[in-house]
């Protein structure tokens, strides 16, 4: 695709000044007719119209939605209310709970440690983490039981990437151990215990496979943060901060929500059977609004624990996206994001056309995916119904944000990808 550049060269020239001159400003991200970008501005009308309906219908409360191509934004719309029950719109710089797309930032860090020498991904976790040396597995037998064996090798911190380390959430064939130990569900926020801690605990408790036999989804990203806290000598948050936040811009990127940004939390809200919305339960009763401002500020999960905003979290993606670069501030090489944005899972099934990298899941067969797309795409998701993926082959970063769990019966994803796709003509 070929830009009319010259204005848009000029605008991003200044914007890249005011950056360096007056620090990471708050969207960095310039905007561009959809023309020029390879986009129908009329197209992508029915989109803008589609999430704004879903809205007002109550199919959900609201949420901001960006696409940017090839650096540039083309859509950045924000929609619906911030919390129904205030009547407050949604403001583009609403801040969300991203729950598991804090896995791709918490393996970036992991691989940022393997640039500068401090481990291999191949190496055994136990090396950093001894509890990991030898863990145990929950085998089915005949008696409508289980049988706790021996794992049959080391996890490497590659399986943890992955999720092949055979680490669930708890919901497995050892359920009644794992409930015992305060372990069900993703959700640690509301723990007044260091992740460290936590992770020596999940550490005595029976995985579900055998490391590398297949995915399993569920503790290996904070398992993950408890060894960047080992090999670093930093606390999670204070990592992320030093090393990924700060250099990126990603000022409003936190666990826990600072009280002064405490009116700009998008409120949760859960779907109905009838597809109408309601408020999710407060705090201290489940997930629901969760313990991200009020909370102890004790546990740094990195496997769901990040509040971010749209612009924020864009940075990362189009640090991503470049290469491992963003404003000239670089992370990773780009030999580390290939790497990353690959299939790892060879002879492990996942899903119809689709792999797993190191943090992402990646697109290998458009025909067999069924969606729109492309083969390289790669992207994740959050359990509060937000999605993402980066497109290198089409040159688009795009990034969806509401506040929904559970998301029982919503087909926003699918209508949202298809509505964008038909919009991009070149």
């Amino acid at each position: 695709m070929k830009l009319k550049i010259f204005g848009l060269t000029i605008a991003l020239l200044f914007t890249v000044f005011s950056v360096e001159t007056q620090g990471q400003t708050r969207n960095p991200f310039l905007s561009a007719s959809p023309e020029e970008l390879g986009f129908s501005s009329e197209r992508l009308q029915r989109l803008a119209d589609m999430l704004h309906s879903y809205s007002e219908e109550q199919k959900m409360a609201g949420g901001v939605a960006l696409v940017l191509r090839d650096g540039y934004a083309v859509f950045y719309e924000s929609f619906g209310k911030l919390d129904v029950e205030s009547d407050i719109d949604m403001p583009k710089d609403a801040m969300f709970r991203i729950a598991s797309q804090t896995k791709a930032i918490v393996s970036v860090g992991v691989m940022m440690l393997q640039e500068e020498g401090l481990l291999l991904i191949g190496d055994p976790v136990g090396k950093y983490l001894p509890e990991f040396t030898q863990t145990n597995v929950a085998v089915a037998n005949d008696n409508d039981g289980y049988d706790v064996v021996p794992a049959n090798r080391s996890i490497t911190i590659r399986d943890l990437l992955m999720h092949t380390s055979g680490f669930s959430y708890g919901y497995g064939t050892a359920i009644d151990e794992w409930r015992e130990a305060g372990f069900l569900g993703w959700y640690l926020s509301d723990r007044d215990e260091p992740i460290r801690d936590l992770v020596r605990r999940i550490a005595e408790l029976p995985a579900e496979s055998h490391p590398g036999d297949r995915f399993v989804y569920g503790y290996s990203t904070d398992i993950l943060g408890a060894l960047i806290e080992v090999v670093s000598g930093q606390s999670l948050d204070v990592f992320l901060k030093d090393r990924i936040f700060d250099p990126l811009g990603m000022t409003d990127t936190h666990f826990f929500v600072p009280q002064n940004k405490a009116n700009r939390i998008a409120t949760v809200y859960s779907a109905t059977e009838n597809r109408g919305i309601v408020r999710a339960p407060e705090p201290g009763a489940g997930v629901g609004q969760g313990h991200y401002l009020m909370g102890p500020r004790t546990t740094f999960s990195g496997g769901a624990g990040l509040v971010s905003t749209a612009t924020d979290y864009a940075r990362f993606m189009q640090m991503m996206f470049n290469g491992g670069e963003f404003l000239g501030q670089r992370l990773l090489s780009p030999t580390t994001v290939e790497l990353m944005t690959v299939n790892h899972l060879h002879n492990i099934e996942f899903r119809p056309g689709v792999g797993v990298g190191l943090g992402f899941d990646v697109v290998t067969d458009l025909g067999a995916r069924g969606i729109p797309g492309a083969v390289g795409d790669y992207g994740w998701g959050g359990a509060y119904h937000s999605t993402y993926w980066i497109s290198p082959q089409d040159g688009l970063v795009v990034l969806f944000f509401t506040q929904l769990i559970p998301a029982t019966g919503s087909d926003i994803h699918g209508k949202f990808r298809t509505l964008l796709y038909q919009s991009l003509i070149e």
